[in-house]
C-alpha cells in the first residue's frame, strides 16, 4: 500500500519549489507528479503530420516521492503517513500527528 496516491494533496519539502502545495498527478515506482510544480521549460520540434506545433513548451516533471509529505488539512502542514488496519481487517492510511485516518 503506498503512502502517497494519486489525487492527495501535498507538499513540497525539498528542492527549488519546497513548501509549495499540490494534487498529485500520477505515481509511479518513488516518483510523483504534482500539478503546477517542477516546471521545466522544454524544447519542441514541431512535427507537422501530427499536428504539433514547435516552441518552447512548459511541463511538470516528476519529483522524488521522499521530497512531499501529505497535506493535513487539519494541522495546516505536511505530515507523515503511518499504515494500519482496522477491526474489520481494511488497510487504512493514518496522520502520525494526530492518528486522523486519511482514508474513509
Amino acid at each position: 500500500m503506498n503512502r502517497i496516491r494519486k489525487g492527495d494533496q501535498v507538499v513540497v519539502i525539498a528542492g527549488k519549489d519546497k513548501g509549495r502545495k499540490g494534487t498529485v498527478l500520477n505515481v509511479a515506482d518513488d516518483r510523483v507528479l504534482v500539478e503546477a510544480i517542477n516546471m521545466v521549460k522544454k524544447h519542441a520540434k514541431p512535427n507537422p503530420m501530427q499536428g504539433v506545433e514547435g516552441g518552447i513548451v512548459e511541463k511538470e516533471m516528476p519529483l522524488d516521492i521522499s521530497n512531499v509529505m501529505l497535506f493535513n488539512p487539519v494541522t495546516n502542514k505536511g505530515d507523515r503517513v503511518g499504515i494500519k488496519i482496522l477491526e474489520d481487517g481494511r488497510k487504512v492510511r493514518y496522520f502520525k500527528s494526530n492518528g486522523e485516518v486519511v482514508d474513509v
